[in-house]
């Protein structure tokens, strides 16, 4: 039943970004600011953690959990160290992805050419 949720989740997630740019005039950059302020909003509530718990990956892969992510690192810093780790919270629990990214990005650039 895990994948099972863990499909639905995760499909349902992606249903909305599709019919917000379907439905809408919205680019795909505004629907995926949408999606991860959603996810913000979602863990500033309590209420991402227990969708992860409950749908895995289905809730942790889309880009909601960047939302999740941020606001969750940014809390949890903020109860310890005040006001300075609501900035710190967010790149301690953000850089590792972010890194991973940017080296991968740079990596593929090496490999393959850009047509312009």
């Amino acid at each position: 039943m895990t994948f099972f949720w863990a499909f639905v989740i995760g499909g349902l997630i992606c249903v909305v970004g599709q019919l917000l740019m379907d439905l809408t005039t919205l680019t795909p950059a505004h629907v995926m600011v949408i999606l991860v302020v959603a996810g913000a909003i979602l863990d500033g509530f309590g209420l991402y953690e227990p969708l992860i718990k409950f749908a895995g990956a289905g809730a942790s892969v889309p880009i909601t959990s960047f939302g999740n992510s941020l606001v969750h690192g940014a809390m949890a810093e903020a109860q310890k160290e005040g006001l300075v780790g609501i900035i710190t919270g967010i790149f301690e629990v953000t850089s590792a992805g972010i890194s991973a990214a940017i080296i991968f990005s740079f990596l593929a650039a090496l490999v393959f050419r850009a047509r312009g």
